[in-house]
């Protein structure tokens, strides 16, 4: 028998596009897509400012979890994709004020672009979320 599933979804046209959600939780497990940093008007969010664009990213992530049951203290890991590993302080400040008392397994990886010129980060999250769903 499956599991109770649940999804987020942000209603971001790339969503149906490419067929995928924001976030998707399974019984205690939960995992948040590739986030980049987009504004309440679907528009790239601090251009240029490395910090902000991770902060923001965060923030998006959260909202996702929480959608699923979830918080920003539940994930037990991220992987961070940056433009420029250059900024590797500014990325990790970000990350650093959000788990500051929950660190999870982490990584930083460079990449050479995004689907946008504008996004210098794109974080994923997964997350153990102690109260498991009904079956």
């Amino acid at each position: 028998m499956r599991g109770t599933t649940r999804r987020s979804f942000t209603g971001a046209s790339w969503e149906n596009q490419v067929g995928y959600c924001r976030a998707i939780r399974r019984g205690n497990l939960a995992w948040v897509t590739g986030t980049v940093a987009l504004g309440d008007n679907g528009e790239p969010f601090a251009v240029g400012d490395p910090e902000a664009q991770a902060r923001r990213c965060f923030e998006i992530i959260a909202t996702a979890l929480a959608e699923v049951g979830g918080t920003i203290e539940d994930v037990v890991r991220t992987r961070m994709f940056v433009t420029d590993i250059d900024h590797w302080e500014a990325f990790g400040r970000a990350h650093g004020a959000v788990f500051k008392d929950h660190p999870p397994a982490t990584t930083m990886v460079e990449i050479s672009r995004f689907i946008g010129p504008d996004f210098l980060i794109e974080i994923e999250a997964d997350a153990y979320i102690e109260d498991a769903l009904p079956v």
